[in-house]
């Protein structure tokens, strides 16, 4: 999973992704909301994490800017205030959480793996997609019971589709999921995992909207 985190902090926001990687995440830090900005209407990102009290401007505008501009990203706001006005204006501007300074690491990433899990429209960390059952902790897939055994490359693929809760996930926005702190992969690469996946998981699972991308179907047609 690849997270935007936004927090001004130098010694909160690198330990912050430091501990991120050590959780399995990779994350790009940026500092300003000039930056924020421009990098989370790019996107490729599963969630972002938003310091309210940045240098050259406040968290809530951006959030506001953003919902705005229909960024759905998941979205988990930080901030050291705990006033209950803070947390209600979040949320009222499209936050997913609120996370109070200073926080345990675990339950961050217990939050982020929630609303992820939410904006998926699922309720656990085995995700089931009709006979498909896909553990994102353990990286592994199942289908009919029966393991899928995927390649990392492809369990990326196929996690990627996932989160995005059955809608139509771009060529572009596969290829920079699966390469988030990297060059992304070209299309003919894409292509070869998302043949080898269809072979695994089955060929109807794994619909390709000419033009556009790819999609994880509800169920077997």
């Amino acid at each position: 999973m690849h997270l935007l985190l936004i927090e001004d902090d130098v010694d909160l926001g690198a330990s912050l992704q430091q501990a991120l990687r050590g959780a399995g995440f990779s994350s790009e830090w940026l500092r300003t909301a000039c930056d924020a900005h421009r990098f989370a209407l790019a996107g490729g990102h599963h969630c972002i994490l938003l310091d309210l009290g940045l240098p050259d401007g406040h968290g809530l505008d951006l959030l506001r800017a953003w919902r705005r501009d229909g960024l759905a990203v998941p979205l988990i706001v930080i901030t050291a205030s705990d006033a209950l006005g803070d947390r209600l204006a979040g949320l009222d501007e499209g936050a997913d959480d609120f996370i109070v300074k200073p926080f345990a690491v675990v339950e961050l990433v217990a939050r982020v793996r929630a609303v992820t899990r939410r904006a998926a429209q699922q309720a656990a960390s085995v995700w089931t997609i009709g006979t498909l059952a896909i553990d994102m902790r353990q990286r592994s897939c199942t289908v009919d019971g029966e393991p899928a055994g995927l390649s990392p490359r492809e369990f990326d693929v196929l996690a990627a589709l996932a989160r995005a809760g059955g809608s139509v996930v771009p060529k572009h926005r596969l290829a920079q999921a699966l390469a988030p702190l990297g060059d992304p992969l070209d299309f003919n690469a894409i292509e070869v995992h998302v043949h080898n996946l269809r072979r695994k998981v089955g060929a109807e699972r794994v619909k390709t909207v000419r033009g556009i991308g790819y999609l994880l179907a509800g169920d077997r047609a």
